[in-house]
């Protein structure tokens, strides 16, 4: 039986991609770039590969803020300093806070009580702090645990060692890791001993990185607690 429950926030509540797009968008703009589709798929495709570089730790986190921008700006041949864009794209970000994925919130409704739940995020600490703030959905977790202040990020065995070292009662055998990142949250709960379930909307194969569990959408996961 499940009483740990460890959440991911973004693409698994909220829907990053479209925050993500918005944010990036009026950057580009304040800055005199043109947000056209190509320009954000450019960047969402770097910001990607900086990420999966963080989780294979080839790089800092203070890398990956900056480096991805300068990277971006490059590409598209913008002569326009990297650091600042980062510095004003994390604060458009900060505010993308409203867009809930589709049945998200109704699932946070029917787990709250039930399960002793917890958030588990590799975001930037400024940023989260802000959009879990004003998504209201602070109060559905006993705890929050940013990778940034952790001093640990997904998917290695620390992070998950420092975050249940402060869960009193913790017991591995009755936790389960949700989460849409196959090389962030499925391998971060495989490496901490943890049952995991992949929330996989787009039905992709999951490759050499096997899941315990996978669900659709978040509103699939109430249902697939009661039957474990």
């Amino acid at each position: 039986m499940v009483e740990f429950l460890f959440l991911d926030l973004d693409d698994t509540i909220l829907d990053f991609h479209k925050a993500e797009a918005i944010a990036l968008s009026k950057t580009l703009t304040d800055f005199g770039i043109s947000p056209t589709e190509e320009n954000l798929r450019t960047y969402s495709a770097i910001n990607k590969a900086h990420w999966e570089r963080l989780e294979r730790r080839e790089i800092t986190r203070s890398e990956l803020q900056v480096s991805r921008f300068v990277t971006f700006l490059s590409a598209i041949g913008a002569n326009v300093p990297g650091e600042a864009v980062a510095r004003a794209y994390e604060e458009n970000l900060s505010h993308g806070h409203y867009f809930f994925l589709p049945g998200a919130k109704e699932a946070l409704d029917a787990l709250l009580g039930r399960y002793r739940m917890f958030l588990l995020s590799n975001g930037n600490a400024k940023v989260q702090d802000g959009r879990l703030s004003s998504a209201g959905i602070l109060p559905y977790f006993e705890n929050v645990f940013i990778s940034e202040r952790v001093g640990a990020d997904k998917p290695s065995r620390e992070f998950f060692d420092r975050c249940t070292a402060r869960i009193p009662g913790y017991a591995p055998e009755k936790a389960l890791m949700v989460g849409d990142s196959l090389t962030s949250d499925i391998l971060g709960g495989k490496n901490a001993g943890i049952p995991t379930c992949w929330m996989n909307p787009a039905r992709k194969t999951a490759g050499n990185i096997h899941p315990d569990y996978e669900i659709g959408s978040l509103s699939e996961l109430p249902g697939l607690l009661e039957g474990l």
